[in-house]
């Protein structure tokens, strides 16, 4: 024990000019914490149909979003939405959340009114194939009464949601003018 005693004394006194400097030293800086990301802005609610803004200049985006009332059969998850980026050219840009995975190459269709319109399925949504479709659906969606979701699951029978438009052109609206526009 008494061996052990010098090799412990001769290790504290070389450490002991670190320690001394350690206890001056000033604490080192906390990383800088990112502020929190905000989240959208809602523009206001319209009946069944929610509108928002996010981002700013080119990052802006400007969307709205409603739920069916009626789904068969029932799924969770579901919504429809027409949304505006224009920083990117892309306006009246229309997308259906089905709630399951559609059967690959499969279509889809919406009818609103009567008024029947192709739709694309990948994955867990349907789209419109182009711009002037995507346009066409805004504006009859604006102007009708009710909507139609049709498509086809990977494993079961076609489903069909039922959309109420009712606030849908008024919530478009708020979406146009935070975006910028023009009908």
């Amino acid at each position: 024990m008494r061996s052990l005693f010098p090799a412990l004394a001769a290790s504290f006194l070389a450490l002991a000019p670190i320690a001394a400097y350690a206890a001056d030293a000033k604490p080192a800086p906390k990383p800088a914490v990112a502020a929190p990301a905000a989240g959208p802005k809602a523009l206001g609610i319209v009946k069944a149909w929610s509108a928002y803004a996010t981002g700013e200049k080119k990052t802006l985006v400007c969307y709205l979003v409603g739920h069916p009332t009626k789904s068969v059969p029932a799924r969770k998850a579901l919504s429809g939405s027409v949304t505006h980026r224009p920083g990117d050219n892309a306006v009246n840009v229309v997308n259906f959340t089905l709630g399951y995975v559609a059967k690959p190459g499969a279509p889809a269709e919406i009818d609103i009114d009567g008024k029947k319109y192709s739709l694309f399925t990948n994955k867990d949504a349907a789209w419109a194939p182009d711009a002037a479709t995507d346009k066409a659906i805004t504006v009859a969606l604006s102007k009708g009464k009710v909507a139609l979701v049709k498509a086809t699951p990977e494993k079961g029978a076609t489903s069909i949601d039922t959309y109420p438009l009712d606030g849908f052109g008024q919530a478009l609206t708020l979406i146009d003018k935070n975006c910028g526009v023009k009908r």
